[in-house]
């Protein structure tokens, strides 16, 4: 027989030898977005998720939580900051109350065409931009899109500016978007994006703004009798991620999760060039009427809030971005 200090001794060993074997349990991450799975921000949480498994195998799970189930994009952005939630895709009509500066990309008729705002983005103003929400206790991965923004209501078409004055027409809390409607005579009214549904179908509001993503994603020809494709804000969004994750990661897994959030913004893209050419088909099949509008009398129709958007960001950084190209 074994001495019984040897038995022991070789008990305590396997033991030890069983916890250093065994894996690490995966951390499970929360990833929230305002919209469908089916929708540009599902394309992007899935090409997050697809990568970071590929990068880290086994040390990550990532659970998604599509249509605001953890809130608007308010709440959501407060909850990586604080650690609540891990993950997130927002828009910048959301950021822009955190990060003032990413406003600026919400100034109507600022950008010609998708290329010219990925262009923008990619470049030093939007990596420039992206640093600053650092100093806002969030982690800005890579910049995502939406697309250009379009108008729906159910009382009329609008192809000038007077057509749309006297509309209620639902905004995000986002005072760039609200004052260039309020000069066109728009009645904008904030609401978070989960109320929407609801108020267009009580008829509390006439319409709404988003790009074409979120018009067919969000099956808004169920609710909406006409589209008009003003074109009139290009739509970015943010892959964010909370400091209490990113700040506990070595650099390559840090440099993971920078690919991951690069992939999700490829995704986002893919699905815009996809739907901006076969959104509009799309919708004219479930029933809305659609029309062009006249882009440069609406521009022109804002010329007066231009002052207000020059001292807010100023004018070198917009007439900048305005002509880069």
């Amino acid at each position: 027989m074994r001495p019984n200090w040897l038995s022991k001794l070789l008990t305590a060993a396997c033991v030890a030898g069983a916890f250093i074997a065994a894996p690490a349990a995966a951390k499970n991450l929360k990833f929230a977005y305002a919209l469908s799975t089916s929708s540009h921000y599902g394309a992007g949480a899935d090409a997050f998720v697809k990568t970071l498994e590929a990068e880290l195998p086994g040390k990550f799970t990532v659970e998604q939580f599509p249509n605001s189930a953890l809130g608007g994009e308010r709440e959501v952005i407060e909850g990586v900051q604080l650690g609540t939630i891990d993950l997130a895709i927002v828009s910048t009509g959301a950021t822009v109350n955190f990060v003032p500066a990413t406003g600026v990309f919400d100034i109507p008729f600022l950008f010609r065409d998708l290329q010219h705002a990925r262009n923008v983005l990619d470049g030093e103003i939007g990596q420039k931009l992206l640093a600053e929400f650092n100093k806002r206790g969030l982690v800005a991965l890579a910049w995502g899109e939406q697309g250009f923004r379009q108008l729906t209501n159910n009382v009329r078409p609008v192809a000038t500016p007077a057509d749309a004055k006297g509309l209620k027409v639902r905004t995000m809390e986002n005072p760039i978007h609200i004052a260039a409607f309020r000069e066109l005579g728009i009645l904008a009214t904030p609401m978070a994006w989960p109320e929407v549904a609801t108020a267009l179908q009580q008829g509390t509001i006439d319409g709404q703004e988003n790009p074409m993503s979120v018009i067919v994603s969000a099956k808004l020809p169920q609710l909406q009798k006409y589209l008009s494709l003003t074109s009139h804000v290009y739509g970015p969004a943010v892959v964010l991620a909370s400091p209490s994750v990113i700040g506990g990661l070595s650099d390559t897994e840090k440099a993971a999760f920078e690919k991951a959030g690069k992939a999700a913004a490829v995704a986002m893209r893919a699905y815009v060039d996809n739907v901006e050419q076969s959104g509009i088909e799309e919708v004219k099949k479930a029933g809305m009427q659609v029309n062009e509008v006249d882009h440069a009398a609406f521009s022109k129709a804002l010329d007066p809030v231009y002052p207000q958007y020059y001292k807010q960001f100023g004018k070198e950084l917009v007439e900048s971005i305005r002509n880069a190209q």
